[in-house]
């Protein structure tokens, strides 16, 4: 049984907004944590950016490991304020990963919630699921400073290390 984000929150009661791109749009995302920026689509970490307004592109690889870990390569991230990045996903694993960023709060709720519901679809632009073999990009805006985590939430897989910081600091 596959689940919509959307069906998901309806399901939940959540009165949240949908972002719209490829994860964690609708997981309360539009409860008051957008620090005022009065965006639909801006969230704390940041928001989509375009491909025109990239400064550089960051090169990530999923990979299981020989001992059963998962991982992202490089495992942590740094980035300036008002920046805007490309972000190209490798998949090298043998099983579909997925790159989510948002909060460390939002993704442990988000993880839980697919715990519940492992085969639920996504539409959201801070997040890309990939099957082996694939590649794919999200452009992304770092608007606020702080640390952020990218995460996989498929279940098992956070859980053997396929998590890290975003650090978005000015220095």
């Amino acid at each position: 049984m596959k689940l919509t984000a959307l069906t998901t929150a309806f399901l939940f009661g959540a009165g949240t907004a949908m972002a719209a791109g490829s994860h964690a749009g609708g997981h309360g995302h539009d409860d008051g944590q957008m620090a005022g920026h009065g965006h639909a689509d801006m969230m704390q970490v940041g928001q989509p950016g375009t491909l025109e307004e990239a400064s550089r592109t960051i090169e990530i690889t999923m990979r299981e490991t020989s001992d059963g870990g998962m991982l992202f390569e490089p495992g942590d991230l740094n980035f300036k304020p008002g920046e805007t990045v490309r972000l190209r996903i490798h998949n090298a694993g043998e099983v579909e990963h997925e790159f989510v960023m948002d909060t460390h709060d939002n993704n442990e709720e988000h993880r839980k919630l697919m715990q519940k519901f492992p085969e639920m679809e996504h539409d959201d632009p801070n997040a890309i699921r990939l099957a082996p073999g694939e590649t794919g990009d999200i452009v992304w805006s770092f608007a606020n400073t702080g640390t952020f985590q990218f995460a996989c939430l498929i279940p098992g897989h956070m859980e053997a290390g396929m998590h890290g910081p975003i650090h978005v600091q000015s220095n």
